[in-house]
């Protein structure tokens, strides 16, 4: 064989080598993050200025990191907590993947934002066998009442075998139904139904595998019981919290590579006591704001305080975005004095969720709700990010959709 053509079947093969080793493991991967045109059209929708022209010349390579957090996967254009919302989270070079873990009615552990949100997220109300089983079955809207239509269908109505027999669909409901098909045509305008004809549910122990395989790490949540606790007897929150981490002992992944989380500082300090190489990236998802009426701006309303949350053992703070901006004199978006004040204590933060509020035009949402004024346009994505990681220094970002934050972070040199 001539010296060209050898030399041409060895530089092949080398280019093959990423894929052919990610197949080995069962899934094979582009050799580098595909983020696709939005994170491109968020730059050319941004304000003019440095970081607009820093990050418009960026055109790649891109790379896996573990600032990108796959929030329940790549959730806003496929079914959340899906086997395909992973891999197009990993796909885009999401480093860390979300599975929230509830339970169902005989114990087992499934990937669900909620206990209750089967009828939400799944088929099940076109399965007349499981409609049934619903806590709550759907009732139509009522127009001369303004009643508007319901269900309440949860993971632990059912058995795991029941559960893998539906199909993942976007989130979303039509508060307006007449029938439970119409009910289930509720997916947001800004989000799509392009990918969600037959979303494949995950349990938490096949989520393991899969992100295993992926080359990605683990952030898993303890999400609230909406059953009284014990269920059925003697499943207490402790098995509950413990079970979550056996799973991860039992696949063989070591605890630095799982990111556990929970609302419930009792849970987080459970591990702390009985877990701790695992508590030491347990993740405190921050749930005082809804319960306690947190102020980003007054620390008095902060209990307990930064420093008494470090001393329990807690190393990792996640806020929502709005809890870490605010605006300075000149509606600048800057750290807040919460978000200053848990870096002084040493925590580390994680933010929740970017991409998540929808167009930014109007100024977004919840997530955006301390800095609205300053913003106007879906390029501020990318703005505010950006104050995210280099003013109040967070370690990784959730976002509904991985290639934003993996875009970011390999046009500014973050691993």
């Amino acid at each position: 064989m001539p010296i060209s053509r050898r030399l041409a079947l060895v530089s092949a093969l080398w280019m093959l080598a990423p894929i052919a080793s990610a197949g080995a493991q069962g899934i094979p991967l582009p050799r580098e993050a595909q983020v696709g045109p939005r994170p491109f059209y968020l730059v050319d929708k941004m304000k003019d200025g440095p970081l607009k022209t820093e990050l418009s010349q960026c055109t790649g390579p891109f790379h896996k990191t573990e600032f990108s957090f796959g929030h329940r996967g790549a959730a806003l254009q496929f079914p959340e907590h899906s086997r395909e919302s992973y891999l197009a989270a990993a796909r885009m070079g999401a480093g860390v993947i979300e599975c929230d873990v509830t339970f169902t009615k005989d114990r087992q552990l499934v990937c669900r934002h909620s206990q209750c949100d089967l009828h939400t997220t799944t088929n099940i109300l076109s399965v007349p066998a499981l409609a049934a089983k619903c806590s709550q079955p759907f009732t139509p809207a009522d127009p001369a009442t303004g009643k508007k239509a319901s269900a309440k269908c949860c993971t632990s109505d059912i058995t795991l075998a029941e559960f893998k027999t539906l199909s993942a669909k976007m989130d979303g409901s039509n508060p307006n139904a007449m029938t439970s098909a119409e009910y289930q045509n509720g997916t947001p305008r800004w989000r799509t139904d392009l990918y969600a004809n037959s979303g494949t549910l995950m349990t938490h122990d096949e989520s393991i595998a899969l992100i295993k395989s992926l080359g990605a790490k683990f952030t898993p949540e303890l999400k609230a019981p909406e059953v009284a606790m014990p269920f059925d007897g003697d499943y207490t929150q402790e098995k509950y919290a413990t079970q979550m981490l056996e799973a991860y002992k039992a696949a063989g992944i070591p605890p630095g590579d799982v990111f556990a989380q929970s609302f419930s500082l009792a849970d987080i300090l459970y591990w702390v006591k009985t877990e701790p190489a695992f508590a030491a990236q347990a993740v405190y998802l921050e749930d005082r704001y809804e319960k306690q009426g947190l102020d980003a701006a007054k620390p008095e309303t902060w209990k307990p305080s930064m420093a008494e949350l470090k001393a329990s053992g807690v190393k990792i703070l996640a806020p929502p975005i709005y809890l870490m901006l605010a605006l300075d004199a000149e509606r600048k978006i800057v750290p807040s004095e919460y978000a200053k004040a848990a870096k002084a204590a040493g925590l580390d933060l994680i933010g929740w969720s970017l991409e998540r509020d929808g167009p930014l035009d109007k100024g977004g949402g919840f997530y955006h709700s301390s800095v609205k004024a300053a913003i106007d346009r879906d390029g501020d994505t990318l703005t505010v990010l950006d104050v995210l990681a280099k003013q109040v220094g967070v370690r990784g970002m959730f976002s509904d959709w991985p290639a934003t934050t993996t875009f970011y972070a390999s046009c500014t040199g973050m691993k």
